[in-house]
């Protein structure tokens, strides 16, 4: 089964960082929602305060955070590891990319839902 942690996932199911849950639970992927201001539970799914709690390796990390966030927990997502790390639309900035290039990870800018076939639209 393939694995992904949403950083910055949300309660809040307006939010894409839940929509991102819902749609990855839905493709059958293990999800691991990753929200830095509680661990109360997503969507039915433990949630971790911090991505270093996540188990194991991951496929995908998926990042819904605004970019000096990101910037800050870059060093976390190499630490890690994983396949592709996906910088969804309002994530990123040059500085971003930048330094996540420099670090070796393999980023990808763009809609994580898109790549899996789904729209967020369909999870409203």
């Amino acid at each position: 089964m393939k694995t992904i942690a949403v950083l910055g996932a949300s309660k809040d199911r307006s939010k894409f960082g839940n929509k991102c849950v819902r749609a990855y639970l839905e493709a059958g992927w293990e999800v691991y929602p990753v929200n830095l201001g509680s661990g109360d539970p997503i969507e039915g799914r433990a949630t971790c305060r911090h991505l270093a709690d996540v188990p194991g390796t991951l496929d995908r990390i998926s990042v819904y955070l605004p970019p000096p966030v990101t910037l800050e927990l870059l060093g976390d997502m190499a630490a890690k590891g994983a396949g592709e790390v996906w910088l969804n639309p309002g994530t990123a900035d040059a500085r971003v990319l930048d330094e996540a290039r420099r670090m070796g990870l393999n980023v990808r800018p763009g809609c994580s839902i898109v790549d899996i076939g789904m729209s967020p639209s369909q999870f409203p």
